[in-house]
């Protein structure tokens, strides 16, 4: 299978639907278009020194991004119609050069030997859909476009309607949209005011390209490659199955929801059939279902079920919003086998793939915070704390699951996370500062971002943040032991962030 990144062409059902939607741009009527949009620049800057490369990495400039987004809406008689298409270049810094030589030495012959065009550069229509009201109680939204289920930030209990691409910046980019993989939905929402309900109906027919199912990560050795791995390219022995058995692309995927309010509590009840969010490898050497195509294996997103319900509401003993989200998924992937079959050869996890139950459960506190007469902000600040838990339910030591390929830790039966956010104000909302911040409370480490927005004028917006990671046994280049975790990934690449955008 080529694993070459695929730009720019979409299916033809998705290119006869753009012919239609711009033959009805032209004849809208006068003020019924408008084009919006921003262009940004990203920067990012290395605060640690990355080992898998000879030179010394700090200070150096690990990221030089530039993105343009336009986003565009029209009302054609009934239809609504959006449009939203992005496009993003990045400079190849010396630190990328210097990945990219490592892959090309070490693991040659996969994608991330042309890094730039795999892992950063792209050019695609993020959303196309029409929608209309077939009566008042009905809105039909049709193509591609994001569905937002689940109320977690960081991490995601029900919002797992997309996949995420995080190989550009990992889990840190704050707007989820912008790393949310849209789908080809039809997407129906029936409202129900006698109950103070709404029905929700989700069908995906299998129209998506093999890239936008589940969750993508950097697999190719660029920036954000689990260390000590940056410079290596997995995907040199193994390939991406977007047609295997247990979960193949082309396959109808749907899901339910109900959504409602009774008093001051807000609920809602949902089902979704999906596929798994990361990708586990279906070894070479113990084939899941189907032989696999590459050295070592290939990445599949084996389908599962997911029944999930979200509450919220205001409590006025302590004067805070609390929230929770409990997800129970049918036939979640793992990999096994945490003994490598060849230490310092072939990597750990290669035993094969089991399917376990598991329940995740997330509660959330928001609370605003009088904090003007302390320090001085322009209003109450906003603090938010999560905690985060995944059970797996028929969980058994003697599975050997791994946490995931490349390394020998095993899976607890629980792995839980605890964050919290603090948002300010000064200046008549003119800077932003954020604190923002996260616990591994299973296997340790965590993380800390401090960040400050700054708005300029109308139109443009300055973010400077630091990603600061700690804690997590880190493993290092030539390491035998690998018994690493979340926070361990991470090590070695704290970052300064600086992005500027010009809003349009």
């Amino acid at each position: 299978m080529n694993n070459k990144r695929v730009h720019y062409r979409p299916r033809r059902r998705m290119a006869l639907m753009a012919l239609l939607m711009a033959a009805g741009l032209v004849h809208a009527e006068e003020n019924s278009f408008h084009l919006g949009g921003y262009v940004r620049m990203g920067a990012s800057f290395n605060l640690q020194d990355a080992p898998e490369t000879p030179a010394n990495d700090s200070g150096k400039l690990s990221m030089l991004r530039g993105t343009l987004l336009l986003d565009a809406d029209a009302e054609v008689g009934p239809l609504r119609i959006k449009g939203v298409a992005r496009g993003v270049r990045e400079h190849q810094t010396g630190y990328l050069k210097d990945l990219e030589k490592r892959v090309e030495t070490t693991t040659p012959g996969g994608p991330g030997s042309d890094m730039m065009d795999y892992l950063y550069n792209e050019g695609e229509i993020r959303e196309l859909h029409v929608e209309f009201e077939p009566t008042d109680r009905i809105q039909v939204r049709l193509g591609k476009q994001q569905v937002v289920w689940g109320e977690t930030d960081f991490f995601r209990a029900m919002d797992v309607v997309h996949g995420f691409d995080y190989r550009w910046r990992a889990f840190l980019e704050p707007e989820n949209e912008e790393l949310r993989k849209p789908l080809i939905l039809a997407n129906m929402t029936v409202q129900v005011p006698e109950v103070h309900g709404a029905l929700q109906l989700l069908f995906r027919p299998g129209w998506d390209r093999k890239e936008d199912i589940g969750n993508t990560v950097d697999l190719a050795g660029g920036r954000w490659r689990p260390q000590p791995y940056r410079g290596s390219d997995t995907l040199s022995a193994t390939h991406y199955d977007a047609r295997h058995p247990s979960g193949d692309v082309r396959d109808k995927t749907w899901g339910v929801r109900w959504s409602g309010r009774g008093g001051a509590v807000n609920y809602s009840f949902a089902y979704l059939k999906t596929f798994n969010p990361d990708p586990v490898l279906n070894s070479s050497f113990v084939p899941y279902k189907k032989t696999p195509t590459g050295i070592l294996g290939d990445w599949i997103h084996p389908q599962n079920d997911v029944y999930g319900a979200t509450v919220s509401g205001y409590l006025q003993a302590i004067d805070a919003v609390l929230s929770t989200e409990l997800v129970y998924t049918k036939g979640s992937a793992f990999n096994i086998g945490s003994q490598s079959m060849l230490p310092g050869v072939l990597p750990e996890g290669l035993g094969g793939i089991v399917r376990r139950n598991t329940f995740t459960s997330m509660f959330r506190m928001d609370k605003n915070l009088d904090l003007r007469n302390v320090i001085g902000t322009s209003k109450q600040s906003m603090f938010s704390v999560q905690f985060f838990n995944t059970r797996i339910l028929d969980f058994d030591k003697a599975d050997d699951i791994v946490m995931n390929v490349g390394y020998a830790t095993l899976k607890k039966r629980d792995s839980a996370l605890l964050t919290a956010l603090l948002g300010m104000s000064f200046d008549g909302d003119r800077i932003n500062p954020q604190l923002a911040g996260g616990w591994d409370v299973s296997y340790g480490g965590g993380f800390v971002i401090p960040s400050v927005d700054v708005v300029i004028g109308d139109a443009w917006r300055l973010k400077v943040e630091a990603d600061l990671f700690f804690g997590g046994k880190p493993r290092r280049p030539g390491d035998l032991d690998s018994a690493t975790s979340t926070m361990g990934y991470f090590r070695d690449n704290n970052q300064l962030y600086v992005r500027l955008t010009r809003q349009f």
